[in-house]
């Protein structure tokens, strides 16, 4: 089977959620996770820090380096990439997972929450990337992996939440055009997107959601580190979906990615039911 050991991945906002999964993945595997994310204190309302994560990715078989960053920064990203190469030695694996999100229409989204998103989800997405091109241009193997959803220019995924629509899909801008760019450079650059909602705290953002309707973000794990050990130059400018690439890899039991096995699923936004 193919492995991320001795690989080092520099995740954007892994001290929880789908972010943390993906590292825990890899850290099984005996890979170098860098786990760089704001939250180094922790938050009655959120749980984790990067703290809190790099000592479960040594846990689990990795070598962590937790590294306080906002993503929002850019000095601070210079910084953290600096670290981590140099502490690790390098730097194969971009995942771009930090994401703000705000689901309301026009009228009710503050100027302050706007900018939050475009300098979070497109913003940071593009500057992390750049900031780790001249390592990933070293790697063997490298790839750069966005968690952002399938470019889908139907109104209907505009209409309630513009704001965010127009940053999410920045990031899904990033992939289309890198993944051009960086060809001839042997670097895959691509998106992985859920299929159904993802047992995360942004679910709170999400009206009506409970949990029991929604899948483990151990499944996006899965699909990334099914994405990220391929041969970067065979793929790369796809948009995939979680259990399409598991199904491709030979996965048919999805009942144990979910929280409660045999509820209906949710699907996640910018995907038909």
């Amino acid at each position: 089977m193919a492995s991320l050991a001795g690989k080092t991945l520099f995740i954007s906002g892994a001290s929880r959620g789908i972010g943390l999964a993906i590292a825990l993945r890899a850290a099984r595997d005996g890979a170098n996770v860098v786990v760089a994310a704001k939250s180094a204190m922790p938050n009655p309302k959120l749980p984790g820090t990067i703290h809190t994560a790099a000592a479960a990715i040594d846990a689990a078989g990795g070598h962590a380096l937790a590294v306080q960053m906002d993503i929002r920064d850019e000095a601070q990203v210079q910084a953290a990439v600096a670290q981590a190469a140099g502490h690790f030695g390098g730097i194969d694996i971009v995942v771009n997972n930090a994401s703000a999100i705000w689901l309301a229409g026009t009228a009710d989204t503050p100027m302050k929450r706007f900018d939050l998103m475009q300098q979070v989800n497109t913003r940071g997405t593009f500057l992390l990337t750049q900031t780790c091109l001249p390592h990933l241009r070293q790697a063997h193997n490298p790839h750069v992996l966005m968690l952002a959803p399938p470019p889908n220019l139907d109104p209907k995924w505009f209409a309630r939440h513009t704001a965010y629509t127009i940053a999410k899909y920045g990031m899904s801008l990033c992939v289309l055009g890198m993944s051009a760019e960086f060809a001839p450079l042997g670097i895959a650059v691509n998106a992985l997107w859920p299929r159904t909602v993802i047992a995360t705290a942004a679910i709170g953002m999400i009206e009506g959601v409970r949990p029991g309707q929604c899948r483990r973000p151990g499944i996006v794990a899965d699909a990334a580190h099914a994405i990220l050990t391929r041969p970067a130059s065979g793929y790369t400018g796809h948009f995939a979906i979680d259990d399409e690439v598991l199904r491709e890899a030979g996965v048919t039991d999805f009942d144990r990615y979910a929280v409660e096995p045999g509820t209906a699923l949710l699907p996640d936004l910018f995907l038909e039911p």
